[in-house]
C-alpha cells in the first residue's frame, strides 16, 4: 500500500502543480537541442518522463529507476498516453557505476539527487554520461507541500513537517545540499539557479484535496512513533474531514539548477 500511495502522490504532484512542471520543462526545452535524448534519473512514477515526452517534440526518453514496480507503472502510463514508443525504461541502481545509456543530450534529475548515497559520485556519473554541451537539470524540494497554512490545524502540520525533516536527516538523505556548488565541483559550467515559490489558494480542484489527503496520510504513518497521541488524533481528524473543507491551500518551494557539460 505504501508504494501505491507514493505513486499516487507523485502523480498528483504533477497534476496539481502542472503550471510549475510546464514552466520548468519549457525552460529545459528552450535550452536543449531539437529532438533531444533525455535520461530521467530516478524516474519514479514517470511524471517527468511523460511530461518531457509530451512537451519536447521528437524527444526520446530513457527512464532509469531502481524500482521495477515504479517502472511498470511508468510503462503502463506511457502506453496509455500513446507515448510508449518514445519512452524506454532501464532498471538500475544509480549509486553503482551507471550503465551505458547511449549519447545523452539532457539528464533530468527531479527530486532524485537527495536520495543518492553519494551525490558527488552521482553528479560525476551524470557528467560522464552527457555529450559535450549537454544539459543537466537538477530539481529539488526546499519544502514539502503544506496544505493547512492559515487554518486552525496549521500547528500540527508544522510539527509533522519538523519531525519528518528530522527523520530524513537521520536517514542520511541529502535534502539541503548546496547543489550549485556540488554541480560545479563535478565539472559542469554555466550553472543557473531558479527558485519557484508555489502558492495555490482556495478554491482548489478535487485533485488538490486528494493530494493533501495522500500526503497527510503518508506523514501520519511515517510519524506514528514520533508525534504525540493528541497530534496523531488531530491529524486523523483532519484527514477524515478534508473532503468538506474549503480552506486548503498548497504551498511548496522548489529550486532548479540548469548546467552544461
Amino acid at each position: 500500500m505504501a508504494h501505491d500511495h507514493l505513486i499516487e502522490m507523485l502523480d498528483l504532484d504533477a497534476e496539481v502543480l502542472h503550471e510549475y512542471h510546464r514552466n520548468l520543462i519549457g525552460w529545459v526545452g528552450r535550452e536543449a537541442p531539437d529532438r533531444p535524448r533525455v535520461v530521467d534519473v530516478g524516474a519514479g512514477s514517470g511524471t517527468g518522463s511523460l511530461a518531457l515526452a509530451r512537451e519536447l517534440p521528437g524527444s526520446e526518453i530513457i527512464a532509469v529507476d531502481l524500482s521495477p514496480e515504479m517502472l511498470a507503472h511508468l510503462r503502463s502510463r506511457a502506453d496509455a498516453a500513446g507515448l510508449g514508443e518514445r519512452i524506454r525504461t532501464v532498471e538500475a541502481d544509480l549509486d553503482q557505476p551507471w550503465p551505458d545509456l547511449g549519447p545523452t543530450d539532457v539528464i533530468w534529475a527531479a527530486a532524485s539527487m537527495h536520495h543518492m548515497a553519494d551525490p558527488g559520485r552521482a553528479l560525476a556519473s551524470a557528467y560522464g554520461a552527457l555529450r559535450p554541451g549537454g544539459l543537466l537539470v537538477v530539481a529539488e524540494l526546499d519544502s514539502f507541500p503544506h496544505f493547512l497554512a492559515g487554518t486552525p490545524d496549521e500547528d500540527v502540520e508544522e510539527r509533522g513537517h519538523a519531525e519528518a525533516a528530522k527523520r530524513r536527516h537521520e536517514a542520511g538523505l541529502h535534502m539541503h545540499e548546496n547543489w550549485g556548488d556540488r554541480i560545479t565541483q563535478a565539472g559542469f559550467e554555466a550553472v543557473t539557479e531558479r527558485h519557484f515559490d508555489i502558492d495555490l489558494r482556495p478554491p482548489l480542484p478535487a485533485a488538490a484535496t486528494r493530494y493533501a489527503e495522500v500526503s497527510l496520510v503518508r506523514m501520519r504513518h511515517g510519524l506514528a512513533e514520533r508525534l504525540s497521541p493528541s497530534d496523531l488524533a488531530t491529524l486523523d481528524k483532519v484527514v477524515a474531514g478534508l473532503g468538506g473543507r474549503d480552506d486548503l491551500s498548497v504551498r511548496t518551494e522548489r529550486t532548479v539548477w540548469l548546467a552544461r557539460r
